[in-house]
């Protein structure tokens, strides 16, 4: 069974960011949603090896997919936000950030882009590729789709409707404007440092 993680901060703290009304909904219904389904999906499972019934298999490995993917895609987003933010990732990231992208400005520039451009619903994704060696963004649609092997998620935004619709409408742009005010660098360099 996995479980929610308790956001790091109250409804209120990430407004005028990101408002209460939108953080509760997306937290409280559309995350418990997928941890929910995710685990329902882990029951099915052992059910089905105890009675090595694998009929229904397909429908619940793309479930795990699905519903895992967005249960971990959530918590990585809900704690890369936070009300007390810093402005920039610490030196290590931002040296490495600078080495991949040319410059801040220009990964900044580049996330945006590839954020605003996600097909359908999806996400996107600034990654460690151990393979590569170096730092990556990636667009990842319909939480399981277009990724890389082995890759590490450090910065996740989420650009399904619902997490911004209520109230950015379909001003994508402004969301990952507003967004970049209340990102938790200290988790997304953390995350970099134990890669």
């Amino acid at each position: 069974m996995i479980k929610m993680i308790d956001l790091p901060y109250a409804l209120t703290d990430l407004e005028p960011y990101y408002s209460e009304e939108t953080l509760k909904l997306h937290y409280e219904v559309l995350y418990k949603g997928y941890v929910d389904n995710t685990n329902k999906t882990h029951e099915k499972l052992i059910l089905a090896r105890n009675n090595n019934d694998f009929s229904n298999i397909k429908c619940l490995e793309k479930n795990l997919s699905f519903f895992g993917s967005g249960a971990i895609l959530h918590k990585l987003f809900f704690e890369n936000l936070t009300p007390a933010h810093k402005d920039i990732p610490n030196l290590t990231l931002m040296q490495q950030i600078i080495h991949d992208f040319g410059s801040y400005a220009k990964f900044k520039n580049q996330f945006t882009a590839a954020s605003i451009s996600v097909e359908a619903s999806g996400w996107c994704l600034l990654v460690w590729v151990p393979e590569f060696n170096r730092l990556e963004i990636l667009q990842c649609e319909k939480h399981q789709d277009l990724t890389l092997w082995g890759c590490k998620p450090l910065l996740v935004l989420d650009m399904w409707e619902h997490s911004y619709y209520l109230q950015y409408k379909t001003n994508r742009e402004s969301y990952i404007n507003a967004i970049w005010n209340i990102i938790n660098w200290e988790v997304v360099s953390n995350r970099f440092k134990n890669k």
